[in-house]
C-alpha cells in the first residue's frame, strides 16, 4: 500500500480554515489535561476524566508509542486563533490489509457549537480517504450523545448496530451505537 505522506517520526499537519490537526508535543500536556479532565467532555467517553496532570503525561507517552507502531494516529486540534490544542482527532484499530480504521474525537467544552468539530472531522476524513486510501471508517457513540451522532451522520456515517451495555465507566453501564462510513458514501 502506497501512502503519499512520509512515514517519519510524526504525523503530518492537516490544515483547515480555523484549525489544524497536528502532532502533539510535551508542551500540549496541560491543554490535553484541560480537555480530558472535564467531566462534561468525558460524559460519554469510554473512560473516566483525568484526575491528575500525570495522567495526561502518560496519555501523551502512549499516543507516541502507538504512533511508532502505526496502530494509532492521534492529532491535536489546534485552534488557529489562539494557537492552543482544544481537542483531539484519532484513528485507531488501523487495518491496512482491509483498508479500515475507527475514529474518535474530543473537543473542549468552550469550543462546542462553533462548527469546529465538524471542520476537524472533515479534515480527517479527507486525509483518511485521500492520503491513506482507506475504504471504511467506523465510530461508536453513546446513544445519549446526540451531538456526536448528528455530527457523524452529517458526514455520511450510517448507524449499523446497537451494542447493549458495552462499556462500564465510573460505575455506570453504557450502551453504544455503532456507525460506519464507506469511502463512496463520504459526502
Amino acid at each position: 500500500m502506497q501512502h503519499s505522506f512520509d512515514w517519519g517520526e510524526r504525523l503530518p499537519t492537516l490544515t483547515a480554515e480555523r484549525l489544524s490537526l497536528r502532532w502533539l508535543t510535551k508542551a500540549d500536556v496541560s491543554d490535553l489535561y484541560a480537555v480530558f479532565s472535564d467531566p462534561e467532555v468525558m460524559r460519554y467517553w469510554s473512560t473516566i476524566p483525568f484526575a491528575t496532570l500525570s495522567e495526561a503525561e502518560d496519555y501523551m507517552r502512549r499516543i507516541h508509542e502507538y504512533f511508532a507502531k502505526r496502530s494509532l494516529f492521534q492529532w491535536g486540534i489546534e485552534h488557529t486563533a489562539d494557537a492552543r490544542v482544544i481537542g483531539t482527532c484519532t484513528l485507531y484499530r488501523l487495518d491496512f490489509a482491509h483498508r479500515r480504521a475507527e475514529i474518535g474525537f474530543a473537543l473542549a467544552r468552550a469550543y462546542w457549537g462553533q462548527g469546529l468539530a465538524r471542520e476537524a472531522l472533515r479534515t480527517l476524513l479527507a486525509f483518511v480517504f485521500g492520503e491513506l486510501d482507506l475504504h471504511r471508517l467506523e465510530a461508536d457513540a453513546d446513544p445519549r450523545n446526540e451531538r456526536s451522532l448528528r455530527l457523524l451522520e452529517s458526514q455520511g456515517f450510517r448507524r449499523e448496530g446497537y451494542l447493549r451495555e458495552r462499556y462500564h465507566v465510573g460505575g455506570e453501564v453504557q450502551d453504544t451505537v455503532y456507525l460506519g462510513l464507506l469511502r463512496r458514501e463520504w459526502t
